[in-house]
């Protein structure tokens, strides 16, 4: 599956902080690396708290989302603090720094890029994925994952709404086809729910 880059643009707040890891959630989820949610919410939380810390309430700041390989990367980038400008070493800082004490015991590898007005302040989280464009799960996810496109593109030929995350629209594609398979299963003479107890027996097999 295709895990695009994504940034985003703010000014950081601490109010928003919250909405930040929901975002990061929203997207981990359609990537389908649940797995890493956790890890990467707090570390987005302690980035960004290092920039209001540094910087200041209100500093225009980024965050992006990418693979690196089958680590997810996250950079959070905004303006260097006075203090910061003023210091030659980004590794005393770091030191001394709470924010980037958490994240160096969460993530697996991060590192700080520091410019003559900006930083970016990266971490990496590994995944259990064999490729950046493979799936967790086996056979069964991406064959899923596969079908799942194939409907999309039959139901709804349409340009998809850009606003709306991935993961509420893979799921509300997956509810529409499994209501079309009931349907087809009806159609044919079958019983709808003897089909999907027999689904259910399956699945609880496979855990």
């Amino acid at each position: 599956m295709a895990r695009e880059p994504w940034e985003l643009a703010f000014s950081a707040e601490p109010r928003d902080v919250a909405g930040l890891r929901r975002v990061v959630r929203l997207h981990l989820k359609s990537w389908g690396l649940p797995r890493q949610i956790e890890a990467a919410q707090l570390c987005v939380s302690e980035l960004v708290t290092h920039v209001i810390r540094h910087v200041g309430v209100g500093a225009p700041t980024s965050l992006r989302l990418s693979m690196n390989g089958t680590y997810v990367r996250m950079e959070v980038s905004g303006p260097r603090g006075l203090s910061e400008a003023a210091s030659t070493s980004t590794t005393s800082e770091a030191e001394s720094d709470r924010n980037l004490i958490v994240v160096g015991g969460i993530a697996d590898r991060w590192g700080v890029l520091a410019g003559v007005d900006r930083k970016v302040t990266w971490c990496e989280i590994a995944t259990d994925l064999t490729t950046p464009h493979g799936h967790s799960g086996g056979m069964r996810v991406m064959r899923a994952e596969d079908m799942i496109s194939r409907y999309r593109a039959l139901a709804s030929p349409r340009p998809i709404n850009v606003s709306r995350l991935a993961s509420v629209e893979a799921r509300d594609v997956v509810t529409e086809m499994i209501a079309d398979l009931l349907c087809w299963t009806e159609a044919h003479g079958y019983d709808a729910d003897d089909v999907l107890d027999s689904a259910q027996v399956r699945f609880d097999a496979l855990a």
